[in-house]
């Protein structure tokens, strides 16, 4: 490696470990959907208080609308809440969900690329709500609740997984 890459790829230390991060939980997203039956994907989990669990595929879209709103507002200022389009009602089968989240995956990938120099991620940004943050600020948050997501999906999945199988009798 030349030392201008060399320099190059030292200005992107933290850039490339928020990318590795945000690229590993895409990965981790699209096989737990992979591995869910479809029919229960969508399929929640009551608690004994009454109240019921969200289900995989809802917590993965929450999660996955949380990286395309944050990646949508950096790349294109459009900071919109995904809600219509995530809906399960659209979003109903798994290839369907894989689909959407490999788009997600492409909008993310595009604002990465924009990202010169880990001096970048300290720029102030304006959020919809008029408020300032920093890029690096905004991107632990929205790291922070996608993976929250995923943790609740797999939750829910390990659930599922142990209400579905037959007890075995010793």
């Amino acid at each position: 490696m030349n030392q201008a890459n060399l320099l190059a790829s030292s200005d992107r230390v933290i850039i490339a470990a928020f990318e590795n991060e945000f690229a590993q939980l895409h990965l981790r997203y699209c096989s737990l959907i992979r591995a869910t039956p479809e029919s229960d994907i969508y399929h929640s989990l009551g608690q004994s208080d009454g109240r019921s669990l969200p289900s995989v595929g809802e917590s993965v879209l929450r999660g996955v609308a949380a990286v395309e709103q944050t990646f949508g507002g950096i790349t294109a200022n459009l900071w919109d809440d995904p809600f219509e389009w995530t809906l399960p009602e659209i979003l109903s089968t798994a290839a369907r969900i894989v689909e959407y989240l490999e788009e997600v995956e492409s909008t993310r990938r595009l604002a990465f690329a924009s990202f010169l120099r880990d001096e970048d991620l300290l720029k102030e940004i304006m959020l919809p709500s008029e408020e300032t943050r920093a890029l690096v600020d905004l991107l632990v948050l929205t790291l922070v609740k996608a993976a929250e997501s995923y943790g609740r999906a797999a939750a829910a999945r390990s659930l599922l997984s142990e209400t579905m199988t037959p007890e075995v009798s010793a």
